[in-house]
Order: structure tokens, then sequence, then C-alpha cells
């Protein structure tokens, strides 16, 4: 019985992940076709259908180009890096709730939390490793950035596990059946935004690879496949966050079709950010961090705690 359930739990986790990355070849054309549309041109319209096909000749053109090394780089940390760099986003994935089978344990936030701070350090020997200026520069600043997205991220969502009392993500489902948290917190909710956007590295926050003063940021001495895992990797983040964002503030019914539409949604929402915003200025990045989300998100808490523990004695 216990083979039959692992077997099962491998082939489940196989498919999501094989969905996961169909998504995120998608994902790259949308952000090219919104983008191209934003600066009235069309976009990927000739290979397929509509250019339909487009991501797949990219896929092939990136995976089959020559991977060249840099003649000082650490090698065995250089080549390991951008592959667990992809294999942590997708190992994220691991704990979105189904009802059977895959792995929908109690602790399915903590274990998100705990992953996504683990990609910082496949960013900063990604840039370490490369041993070059513009790389270490590079992942320095990614890693700043994500460390401090990374407590103000925990913070919000802390005010969101005070409603629902478990790290359980199946729990927001259940409690937003008749109102969503997105009308009850939508201060909280729109700092979970931004926060995220810093946290996955894009426009406005993309400092990591700031083109105008560092070339290409940490992913500078990558080519070939290497790129290609970095660019995986983080637009499977960003489907995850949307899907996450959805999941805490815009019902979280998994299990209903308009919940894709949100998660569309939201991912559209990351790539009009990118065609619209110009990027900030890095001390203000830090300011906004430190100075603003981070003793607003604290007082949040203590309303909402205040408020829970309003209710439990009321109750009693």
């Amino acid at each position: 019985m216990l083979l039959n359930d692992l077997i099962l739990l491998f082939i489940s986790s196989l498919i999501l992940i094989v969905c996961v990355l169909i998504g995120v070849a998608f994902l790259t054309l949308m952000e090219r076709k919104v983008l191209g549309y934003i600066q009235i041109r069309k976009g990927p319209n000739k290979v397929g259908f509509m250019g339909l096909l487009q991501p797949f000749s990219d896929a092939i053109k990136l995976f089959s180009k020559e991977q060249t090394y840099p003649y000082m780089s650490n090698l065995n940390l250089y080549y390991m890096m951008p592959i667990m760099n992809l294999l942590l986003s997708l190992f994220l994935w691991m704990c979105i709730p189904f009802f059977s089978m895959n792995l929908n344990f109690n602790l399915s936030l903590l274990f998100f939390l705990s992953i996504s701070s683990l990609s910082v350090y496949t960013i900063m020997l990604a840039g370490w490793s490369s041993n070059s200026n513009y790389s270490l520069l590079g992942s320095l600043r990614a890693v700043a950035q994500t460390i401090s997205y990374e407590v103000s991220m925990a913070l919000i969502l802390i005010s969101f596990l005070f409603l629902i009392l478990n790290l359980n993500m199946l729990d927001f489902m259940n409690y937003q059946e008749y109102i969503w948290f997105i009308f009850m917190m939508l201060p909280l909710s729109l700092m979970w935004l931004v926060s995220s956007l810093a946290e996955t590295n894009r426009t406005p926050f993309d400092f990591a690879e700031g083109e105008s003063e560092l070339v290409s940021g940490f992913n500078v001495e990558y080519s070939s496949g290497g790129f290609a895992m970095i660019f995986l990797a983080e637009y499977s983040s960003i489907l995850f966050m949307s899907m996450l964002s959805c999941m805490l503030f815009l019902g979280g019914n998994l299990f209903d079709w308009s919940f894709f539409l949100k998660l569309t949604f939201m991912s559209f929402f990351w790539i009009w950010v990118r065609g619209t915003l110009p990027r900030f200025r890095y001390d203000k990045l830090m300011y906004l961090a430190w100075k603003s989300y981070l003793p607003c998100a604290l007082n949040f808490f203590l309303l909402y705690m205040s408020m829970k523990m309003f209710i439990f004695i009321l109750s009693i």
C-alpha cells in the first residue's frame, strides 16, 4: 500500500512539474506579446499560429547553443547553481494543496518560507563562482534585496495566518468562502504584491539584472543551458507567487475555474508592471522595505492579533 502511495505521489508531482514548465513557457510568450502591444508592435507572431510555438523554438535554441565557461571561474559551483535554482523554484510547487495524494501537509506555508529563503544562496553562489566583478555586484545586490523583502513578506504573511490560525494553505479556501481577504486586508494585500515583485527580482526592482549599469547582473557569465535554467526559475517563481497571492486574498478556491482566471490576471500584473514602471532607485528600495513596510506590517500584525484575541474573549 505504501509503495503504491509513493508511486502515485511521484507521478502526481511529476505531472505538476511538467504542467508548471509548460505554463512557464507560455508565460514567457504572454510577456513578449503583452510588452509588444504596450510598445505598439506585434511581438512573436511567426513561429506556429500567432507565435504559439515560439517558446519551444526558444528552448531548443537556448539548450543547443555552445556552453561557455569563464577561465577563472569555480567550475563545479558555476555549473551546479542554475540547476539548484531551478530545482528549488520547482520544489516550491510541492506545497500546493491537493485533496488527494500530493504533499498536502499541514505546514505548507512554513515550507514555502524555508524553500524561498534557500534560493538566496543559489543566486549568491552563481554570482560569486563566475569570478567576475559584475556578477559579484549583481549577486550581492540581489541577496541584500531578497533578504530585506523576505522579512516584510514573512510579517505580512503572519497577519494573514493570524486570521486562519493554521499553516495549511487549504484553510485559506475555507475561510474565504463568503468574503475575500483582499476586502478585509487591502493595504496588506497591496504590500504583499509589491514585496512579491521585489522577491522575484522583477521590474521595478530588477537590480540583480540592472542592464544599464551591471550588464546583466549575476547571470552575465552564463550562456546556453545555464542561462535558460536561471530564466525558467525566475518565471516559475512568478507563477508561484501569483498562485500564492490568489490563495491568500483572492478567494483561494483551487477547485474552481475562476481561480485560474485570477491566476492569469496576477501573472499579467507582473508583466503589466514591467511594461509600465521605470526602475526604482536602490536606496529607495531599501528604505521602502525597512522604513515603510516593516513598521507598517508590524502595526497591522498587532491590529489583527488584538482583533483575534477580542473575538476569542467574546466567544468565551
